[in-house]
């Protein structure tokens, strides 16, 4: 298959690149992007350790071929935070204790970064479902869920 020319905006910086028509999202920001925050844990869609946020909602990146992303607006786990500055939900998941072995984390806090994108003060029940695509194999997600849940979004 040829190359294509992907145009799309990543982390608020405009980005274009060649991929080949049967690559992943997850495969160009790994591999052409060099973006490795993301994380390959299953690549069939499954385990939500690939999540990226897709022109505003939650998307599995080993799901989404990158013809489909051209024009559009990704927020990879690189993009949250400023620099040498965490993003409140990440502070939020490091006071409440919400990182065990950090495999799952990149991809619950996309997940749950979008729930806060669209909803500023989710009910418990709206972030359980939220992040119910998204496996920790640490099982903390008490904690999890009482990070996101700490959120003042305000």
């Amino acid at each position: 298959m040829g190359a294509l020319r992907i145009d799309c905006t990543i982390n608020g910086r405009k980005v274009s690149f060649l991929a080949g028509a049967d690559q992943t999202l997850l495969e160009a920001l790994r591999e052409q992007l060099k973006l490795k925050g993301t994380k390959c844990g299953c690549g069939i869609g499954e385990c939500g350790a690939c999540t990226v946020i897709l022109d505003g909602l939650a998307v599995c990146s080993c799901q989404v071929f990158v013809a489909q992303i051209d024009g559009c607006a990704i927020l990879t786990i690189e993009g949250l935070g400023q620099h040498d500055e965490l993003d409140p939900l990440q502070e939020s998941f490091v006071e409440h204790r919400a990182v065990q072995c950090g495999f799952c984390t990149s991809g619950m806090l996309m997940s749950a970064k979008a729930l806060l994108m669209s909803r500023k003060r989710p009910t418990r029940e709206e972030i359980r479902q939220a992040i119910s695509g998204n496996l920790c194999r640490c099982s903390d997600y008490n904690n999890i869920v009482l990070a996101i849940e700490d959120i003042d979004s305000e």
